[in-house]
């Protein structure tokens, strides 16, 4: 059983890493957006790693399901708020945007 946890831990942490390398290397709004939710999905599978420990808790699988519904109000709000900037601006580069007008 441990190298089925060991296995996920290495996985999720392989999962992080690349989600971690797209929000640092790329510059477009909405791929920077898939880089966070991939970095929330690598630690929803830690905690559900984790929580296969305990047979009768269900902790850490409640809270995934919370950070899943956290993560899908962040992707419609961040979502909305590229297409609005795209709207207005023309690009979805945040480097390019300069200033916020009203």
């Amino acid at each position: 059983m441990t190298t089925t946890i060991d296995l996920l831990i290495y996985l999720s942490g392989f999962i992080f890493s690349i989600g971690l390398g797209i929000l640092i290397a790329r510059r477009n709004a909405i791929l920077m957006l898939m880089g966070i939710e991939l970095m929330l999905n690598a630690a929803n599978l830690n905690l559900v790693a984790f929580n296969r420990r305990h047979a009768n808790a269900y902790d850490g699988q409640m809270f995934a399901l919370f950070v899943i519904i956290v993560a899908v109000c962040e992707a419609a709000v961040g979502l909305a708020i590229v297409f609005r900037v795209y709207r207005y601006y023309h690009t979805s580069r945040p480097d390019e945007i300069s200033q916020l007008k009203g």
